[in-house]
C-alpha cells in the first residue's frame, strides 16, 4: 500500500516513515492513498473495523494495534416518534468511539518504532490514546483539563499513563499538550491525519450495515470535528469508489453554551474567536476554538447539513430519555438525541445517530438523579 503525507498549505509532501504530525509550514497533513473497498473479501472477515483492511493506511499488519475492535451494533429505534438508527460507538473497550481513531493511529506509531507519545483531551481520546499505547508498549503522556469527570482520569491512570491535570480550561490543556508535542510525538486526535483515518471506519460500517447504502441523515456531535470530519472523508472515499452514489446531509450538533461551530455557520463560515464561554454537561465538546473549524464547515456545507445547538436543559431530557430505553450513554452523546427533537426530518428519510461515550465513565452532577 502507497501512500505519503501532503500539506494541505502549501502542498509539500513528506514520506509516510517519517514521524510527523503537521508540515514545516505549521499547516495541516493529510495521508495521500487510494482507498479501496474489496466487497466480497470485507464479508468474509472479523466483524472489526480492520475488515476495510485496504482503505486504511497502515503498511505492515504486525503493526496493527486491536482489541478487535468495530463492527458495533447499528439497531433500529423509534426516538421522539422518529424512527431512527442507534449506531452503538459507546460499545468500545475503552468506552468510546474515540477507539478507532486510536487504533490506527497507534497502529501507525507502532510502524514508526515510537516509544513515546503526547495527547491533551477532555477524557475519552486520552482514555483510547492511553489503552491502545499500553497494548503497543509506548508511554503515553496525557494532559487533561483538571475538572474532567473523575472515572476518565482513573481509568487513563489505570492504562499506565503519564497523566498531567492541567489548572483551566480545555485550551489550557491543549496548550500544554502542545508545548510537549515541540519535542515529543502529537497524537492529537484532531491534529494527526491518522486519528482521522481511524474514525472514518464508523461510516464504513454504517454504510455496510445498511446494506452498501448511505443513510439521508447523519447526526454527530461536534466539538473537534473528530467523528464530523472523519465520517466526511469516509463518505468520501465510499463515493469515489462508486460504493455510494450520495452523501448523506450531515447534521452536527453543539452544546448552546460552547457553540463556536453554530455561530459560524449562521455567520456566513466566519469564524470568530471565543474568549469566553459557559461550562456544559457535554464536556467532550465543550471546545471554544475548534482547530479544525474550516474543515468542520466545509464537510457541512459540501452535504447540505446544518449545525444546531441545544441547551443544557435539552441535553438532560434527552440523556434521561435515552437511558430509560436502555441506552446509557454520557451527556455529550445526549446532544444527538436533543437535537433530533428539534430536527425536521422526512418520514421516510434513513437517520443515523452515532452514540459516542459510555455513561459509565461520567459521575452525576449536582442537576443530575
Amino acid at each position: 500500500m502507497k501512500s505519503s503525507l501532503r500539506c494541505r498549505s502549501c502542498q509539500k509532501k513528506y514520506p509516510s516513515s517519517e514521524p510527523r504530525w503537521k508540515c514545516h509550514c505549521g499547516g495541516f497533513l493529510t495521508v495521500d492513498f487510494h482507498a479501496r473497498f474489496p466487497i466480497k473479501l470485507i464479508r468474509k472477515r472479523k466483524p472489526t473495523l480492520w475488515r476495510y483492511r485496504e482503505a486504511l493506511p497502515i503498511h505492515q499488519n504486525q503493526s496493527i494495534v486491536s482489541f478487535d475492535e468495530g463492527f458495533t451494533p447499528l439497531t433500529k429505534e423509534e426516538v421522539y416518534g422518529k424512527h431512527v438508527w442507534l449506531k452503538q460507538d459507546f460499545l468500545f473497550p475503552s468506552g468510546s468511539y474515540k477507539d478507532r481513531g486510536a487504533s490506527v493511529l497507534v497502529s501507525k506509531m507502532k510502524e514508526l518504532g515510537l516509544k513515546n507519545a503526547v495527547e491533551d483531551s477532555s477524557g475519552n481520546a486520552g482514555a483510547a490514546i492511553a489503552a491502545y499505547c499500553a497494548k503497543a508498549s509506548i508511554t503515553s503522556h496525557i494532559y487533561v483539563p483538571k475538572k474532567t469527570s473523575a472515572g476518565k482520569l482513573l481509568q487513563i491512570q489505570q492504562y499506565g499513563a503519564k497523566l498531567h491535570r492541567v489548572q483551566g480550561n480545555r485550551k489550557d490543556a491543549a496548550d500544554a499538550a502542545w508545548q510537549h508535542a515541540q519535542t515529543t510525538y502529537y497524537a492529537s486526535h484532531y491534529w494527526n491525519p491518522y486519528f482521522f483515518q481511524g474514525t472514518k471506519t464508523c461510516v464504513f460500517e454504517i454504510v455496510e450495515q445498511l446494506g452498501w447504502t448511505p443513510p439521508d441523515v447523519l447526526i454527530v456531535p461536534v466539538g473537534n470535528g473528530t467523528l464530523l470530519y472523519g465520517s466526511y472523508l469516509g463518505l468520501k472515499e465510499l463515493q469515489q469508489e462508486g460504493i455510494i452514489d450520495k452523501l448523506p446531509r450531515i447534521i452536527g450538533i453543539q452544546a448552546k453554551n460552547c457553540a463556536p461551530l453554530a455561530a459560524a455557520w449562521k455567520n456566513n463560515n466566519i469564524i470568530k474567536p471565543v474568549t469566553s464561554s459557559k461550562e456544559t454537561i457535554a464536556e467532550g465538546i465543550a471546545i471554544s476554538n475548534p482547530t479544525r473549524a474550516e474543515d468542520i464547515l466545509h464537510s457541512v456545507r459540501e452535504t447540505s447539513g446544518d449545525i444546531l445547538t441545544v441547551t443544557e436543559n435539552e441535553i438532560l431530557n434527552a440523556l434521561y430519555y435515552i437511558r430509560k430505553k436502555g441506552y446509557y450513554i454520557e451527556p455529550t452523546s445526549a446532544v444527538t438525541i436533543a437535537g433530533l427533537k428539534k430536527l425536521s426530518i422526512k418520514e421516510n428519510d434513513c437517520v443515523v445517530i452515532p452514540l459516542t461515550g459510555n455513561g459509565l465513565k461520567t459521575k452525576p452532577r449536582h442537576d443530575e438523579t
